[in-house]
């Protein structure tokens, strides 16, 4: 597969909504744009893993293990209920306008957020096995290509969900989302329980 088909499947994965752009969103819109970049980060950092294993085949190997894959399975789908559920009991809390003041970020929690959303993740596990089945060839023991692939899936993460976390925390849509935030809230918690039962239940 080119290069260029490749960049633009990257694209369309990333901006398609998933687990990690509901929790980046949600992170940004009750705890400030700070905490939703550091969520993007998080995100970022758990695709250098996922990056890792693929390159080195490891990842087909847990594909073929059905008890090392369903725990996988099961771990990332207990995570994102749990994200679901905290996020709907607390729908409730007031969303107040956000503040950029740093001491009232946790960066670390949002961080490890990001990371343990996206790495538990067994689809994106296998997404990532079958984009590098084709950027490496078995023929041969250069993966300069799938290193630079790689890097550019890890910029192309970041950059999208640091977009998602900036533009949700403006102004202009921060006056609308204080004026929705129980439903908002109970939205992103319901989408995120629903992609982790889902992920449970799914042969």
């Amino acid at each position: 597969m080119e290069f260029i088909s490749l960049a633009i499947l990257g694209v369309l994965i990333v901006i398609s909504p998933g687990a990690d752009f509901i929790l980046v969103l949600k992170n940004s819109i009750n705890h400030g744009r700070k905490a939703g970049i550091w969520t993007a980060i998080g995100v970022s950092l758990a695709i250098c893993i996922h990056i890792g294993y693929s390159i080195l085949g490891i990842s087909y190997l847990i594909s073929q293990n059905e008890l090392l894959f369903s725990s996988i399975r099961y771990a990332g789908s207990a995570y994102l209920i749990y994200l679901g559920l905290k996020g709907i009991f607390s729908a409730n809390a007031r969303l107040e306008a956000v503040k950029t003041d740093e001491k009232d970020i946790k960066s670390l929690q949002y961080l490890a957020q990001g990371f343990l959303c996206n790495v538990l993740n067994p689809k994106t596990m296998l997404f990532f096995l079958s984009i590098f089945s084709q950027v490496i060839s078995p023929d041969s023991s250069d993966n300069s290509s799938a290193l630079i692939y790689g890097l550019y899936m890890v910029a192309l993460h970041g950059l999208w969900f640091s977009i998602v976390a900036i533009l949700f925390t403006s102004n202009t849509l921060q006056a609308y989302l204080l004026r929705m935030n129980k439903r908002l809230n109970q939205v992103c918690g319901a989408a995120l329980f629903s992609f982790g039962a889902l992920l449970a239940i799914k042969s």
